[in-house]
């Protein structure tokens, strides 16, 4: 009997099944777009900032649809808007208008130390200091020296924990480069100090330490600092800091009394390395009148965060101008004085007053 050997043996090997996967299925309102962007750029085209910067964090509120995927032992996972009282329809449409990423970050405070540092041995070279009045000297040694405390607190308590807190990357990036500018300025000062140490004779570069903790012009600024460090609502602490603390009392000292007073009394040096810390204040004070503009023009919730915004104000200008005023011998001090205080002070509450404007939010009766 034939026994049949030609007939080939199928092998029993699993054939491939194709499915459409959920995420591949779905259609996107940029599905069928080269340029495959899950957000609407501010302009035509995306910007470098955006592409680097826009849904790098995560949100279940737009992509995690299975939540965050990490969390803390005893708390919340990923960023809950709950840390903060004031809300928003979306968090996410805000964009820094100063469009600050890693590049920048290391590029401008690159650039500035690079100025003041310049700056610096320009005026050891030509023996700038030597042209100092007696009582300006005492001023820099005292007071601008215990002015990096108060840069140094906001820096590291304060503007550090709430980039930490907040909802976007985008809020983040904005509000650590606040962090960097004040811990920079403060190192500005420190490096300052020693120089000017080195430079004039008899000038005590540690007095700022015992300024700070006991002077009575600088208590009130102290303890405003050190609130300011206990607020644990994110968006509160960046809200009291950059639009009541620094226009009442960052402002007041930097642009007011250094920048004004510096130079009748023979000093053009510390003129430069203060408005290195207001440049940077205005970089911080931009990004926080887009965010506070758009939470204050919010469709659902708008008229509940002006509320919020104005029982803040209500909470910290009267400290911080107690704070100011609390300086006003200051202006006593040095040989020179072409300003004076209340006209210094008045100058300050304008222009808060202008930046309350622009939000459309009431500045408390304290500010006239």
């Amino acid at each position: 009997m034939a026994v049949e050997t030609d007939k080939k043996k199928e092998r029993s090997v699993p054939k491939p099944v194709f499915t459409d996967a959920e995420a591949g299925a779905l259609t996107f309102p940029s599905s069928k777009s080269r340029t495959f962007n899950y957000f609407k750029a501010a302009r035509l085209h995306a910007s470098l900032y955006e592409d680097v910067t826009v849904d790098v964090q995560p949100d279940p509120a737009r992509h995690l649809t299975q939540g965050w995927v990490y969390g803390f032992a005893k708390g919340p996972g990923g960023f809950p808007e709950e840390w903060t009282k004031i809300k928003s329809s979306n968090w996410h449409v805000f964009l820094d208008p100063n469009e600050e990423w890693e590049q920048t970050i290391y590029r401008n405070n690159a650039n500035v130390v690079r100025q003041i540092t310049q700056n610096l041995a320009n005026a050891k070279a030509r023996q700038a200091y030597a042209g100092w009045s007696t009582g300006w000297t005492r001023v820099v040694e005292r007071h601008v020296g215990a002015w990096m405390h108060a840069e140094h607190g906001l820096g590291m308590h304060v503007f550090l924990p709430a980039q930490r807190d907040a909802p976007t990357n985008m809020i983040n990036n904005a509000i650590s480069v606040n962090s960097m500018h004040k811990l920079r300025f403060a190192q500005d000062l420190v490096l300052y100090n020693l120089e000017i140490s080195g430079e004039i004779a008899g000038f005590d570069g540690s007095v700022h330490k015992d300024v700070w903790m006991n002077d009575p012009s600088w208590q009130g600024v102290r303890e405003n600092v050190e609130r300011l460090t206990a607020v644990r609502d994110w968006a509160e602490a960046v809200f009291a800091a950059n639009y009541v603390f620094e226009g009442l009392v960052g402002e007041l000292f930097r642009s007011q009394f250094v920048m004004q007073i510096a130079a009748p009394n023979g000093d053009y040096v510390t003129p430069t390395l203060m408005g290195a810390g207001e440049s940077d204040y205005e970089r911080d004070l931009r990004y926080s009148r887009v965010l506070f503009k758009l939470l204050a023009d919010d469709p659902k919730h708008g008229d509940a965060n002006r509320t919020l915004m104005e029982k803040w104000l209500g909470e910290w200008v009267p400290m911080s101008l107690a704070a100011a005023r609390q300086m006003q011998p200051i202006w006593s001090q040095p040989t020179e004085k072409p300003v004076r205080f209340e006209d210094s002070l008045a100058h300050t509450t304008e222009r808060m007053r202008a930046h309350l404007d622009e939000v459309e939010v009431r500045a408390p009766k304290e500010l006239g």
